[in-house]
């Protein structure tokens, strides 16, 4: 079996917890933020865990199992 590359972009976007869970940023937050709330900005501004959904084809990106 070849080795499988690990995908740059999910490097930067994804990281690992101490419980193997993905954590990942939200969108929404980088440009155009004069007309979003300061609520909206604040909660955008903290990190999250990937659904259950995705967590295979991120883990597949990143080279993991």
């Amino acid at each position: 079996m070849p080795k499988i590359k690990t995908n740059s972009g999910a490097k930067k976007r994804f990281a690992l917890t101490g419980t193997g869970k993905i954590k990942r940023k939200h969108a929404y937050k980088s440009h155009i933020l004069t007309k979003k709330s300061k609520k909206q900005k604040r909660r955008l501004s903290h990190t999250t865990l990937v659904d259950k959904a995705d967590k295979k084809n991120i883990k597949l990106l990143l080279g993991l199992k």
